[in-house]
């Protein structure tokens, strides 16, 4: 019995967790999970990462992806969940530009690169819990392409910070993913601050440990740098 009370718990555990593999561009998903999206680490187990200075942090992935997708600066973005996304906690996307001479099929992204170009806040429901914008969904919240971001091959990271056990250290479970994009029709602006994946995180962030039933809504402070909207 207590054999089969562990596989029914794993298997609850697991259904709990998500992967991202499929992004969506002005409404048109890439032709297949992980064509354009890196393949990630937690594929088939769906656990989340806690520990943010673990390589892993930057795009948790196995593989690069066959292709990239061209995506118009201006375009709206998201992904595409395999699981319901249950966890509260915050969306927020990033972008690193690939450096001249290098793809973005091969690149690993390290380095004081990133730039944040959205991040999700809470509010509260009718039973007094904080909830974010695409919690319960199997899509994750809409973001824009800033429409001054320069042309050329980037890295998009997503990531779901999971934060229902994270009054703990070290037990928020951030959930990403990397897609391999080339922006075309973008403009002339400045991305910033950039910050490095891992480096920008540390456990104690009071976006990474917190208690959720004693903070007020504006009071939450997602991890990382600001947000650069062009």
């Amino acid at each position: 019995m207590q054999f089969l009370t562990s596989l029914l718990f794993a298997a609850t555990a697991v259904q709990a967790h998500y992967t991202f593999p499929r992004l969506v561009v002005n409404g048109k998903p890439e032709e297949a999970d992980w064509s354009v999206t890196r393949m990630t680490k937690n594929a088939n187990s769906k656990q989340g990462i806690e520990n943010v200075a673990s390589p892993d942090l930057r795009c948790y992935s196995s593989q690069t992806a066959a292709k990239v997708a061209d995506v118009p600066a201006g375009a709206t973005i998201h992904y595409v969940s395999t699981q319901q996304v249950n966890h509260p906690g915050p969306t927020q996307y990033y972008l690193a530009k690939v450096p001249e001479g290098q793809s973005a099929s091969t690149w690993d992204g390290a380095g004081n690169v990133w730039f944040k170009i959205h991040s999700t806040m809470p509010t509260m429901d009718s039973n007094k819990q904080l909830t974010w914008p695409g919690q319960n969904e199997y899509v994750l919240t809409n973001a824009t392409i800033p429409a001054a971001t320069p042309d050329g091959e980037y890295l998009l990271r997503v990531e779901q910070i999971a934060l229902h056990m994270a009054m703990q250290p070290n037990m928020a479970q951030l959930y990403l993913a990397c897609s391999q994009i080339k922006i075309t029709g973008g403009g002339s602006g400045t991305p910033g601050p950039l910050v490095a994946l891992p480096g920008a995180y540390k456990s104690t962030d009071p976006g990474l440990l917190v208690n959720l039933g004693a903070i007020q809504p504006d009071a939450y402070v997602a991890p990382g740098p600001a947000v650069w909207s062009g």
